[in-house]
């Protein structure tokens, strides 16, 4: 096996990338590592595994931090006094990481390939005076890497999937209880009669719009006015991402007044953003938003599962979730080789 660091995505072909990333999660896709590059808080470079016919078997980002405008990515799980490690292994973004491994490497070739991985992480981050960390890992990512660095994951956060089950929304229904099943077909209701304008669009024909209900619900939590910083983040995905950023909105007349943004990707469906308009609220339109009419779009596009993220679970677990644990690691031995 050989090491290479590169300091692009772009130095891979993205069919050799996303052969490893494609049910890894949007956020490690060739595309969305692409548009982060050009966030200005980071360093980025890529540790690669290649096998002995040149083939790429093994991979990981490396974001050096110099500034963390998120405080979900800073390792304040940590205790006080501790160095703070700097570089970031895996995705910066998103909330779920894993390692990328060809998922046709056996058993016995895939632990050293993951040892490399680590070994490339330490003497990255080694070269500047610091240490790494791997947040928001899946539970398998986690079983996988722990061995690895001899230390305890730390549990982040909570994690929710709803299955697909079946070849449509009425599939879906079945396959929960019936007080949801009422409880549902209530929700989806009460929002049809409301009369909106429902609109499935691609981000880069609506980002104004989404930025400024994003900026509206940052607002309704306490933050400034940031409309012009939402707009631009939101512009930036849909230079990055083109037609795969999907999005379901809500019209009253000209004016949107709810979106949500999500993504297609190997299985499964994404949720990335949510924005309802507090000004002009309709019944049920953001779980009608959030949930149910991405799910419609996952059965026509044929994933099996919606990737409803952290936070809110209880509310998740009643539309059918599956919640798992996402965990952090940390190189407690960045001096020395485990």
């Amino acid at each position: 096996m050989k090491t290479e660091i590169v300091s692009s995505v772009h130095d891979v072909p993205s069919a050799d990338w996303d052969r490893l990333a494609e049910h890894a999660g949007v956020y490690l896709s060739h595309r969305w590592l692409a548009g982060e590059e050009s966030d200005p808080t980071a360093t980025v470079s890529y540790a690669l595994i290649r096998d002995h016919d040149g083939a790429l078997a093994a991979a990981a980002p490396l974001y050096l931090v110099h500034s963390e405008p998120n405080t979900y990515y800073e390792p304040t799980h940590l205790p006080p006094g501790a160095e703070r490690p700097r570089v970031i292994a895996g995705s910066r973004r998103g909330y779920h990481n894993t390692p990328l491994t060809d998922p046709g490497l056996p058993g016995d070739i895939e632990l050293p390939c993951l040892s490399l991985l680590r070994d490339a992480a330490r003497d990255h981050a080694g070269r500047h005076g610091t240490s790494h960390w791997w947040p928001y890992l899946t539970e398998p990512a986690t079983r996988r890497l722990a061995p690895l660095y001899g230390t305890s994951p730390h549990h982040m956060e909570d994690d929710a999937t709803i299955l697909l089950p079946g070849a449509g929304f009425d599939d879906y229904l079945a396959a929960l209880p019936s007080k949801r099943r009422v409880a549902i077909r209530h929700e989806r209701a009460a929002f049809e009669a409301a009369g909106l304008d429902v609109r499935r669009q691609y981000l880069m024909d609506c980002y104004a719009d989404a930025g400024r209900l994003l900026a509206a619900l940052q607002r309704s939590h306490g933050h400034g006015d940031d409309t012009d910083a939402m707009t631009g983040l939101l512009k930036r995905q849909a230079d990055a991402m083109g037609e795969h950023a999907r999005v379901v909105a809500a019209y009253d007349g000209p004016r949107m007044t709810g979106f949500c943004l999500y993504y297609h990707q190997g299985s499964t469906t994404w949720l990335r953003a949510v924005g309802i308009d507090p000004e002009r609220p309709a019944p049920f339109a953001y779980f009608a938003l959030t949930y149910y009419e991405p799910i419609e779009d996952a059965y026509r596009h044929g994933t099996t599962a919606l990737h409803a993220g952290m936070k809110a679970i209880e509310a998740k677990r009643l539309r059918g979730a599956r919640v798992s644990g996402l965990y952090a690691l940390d190189d407690t031995r960045a001096g020395g080789r485990a």
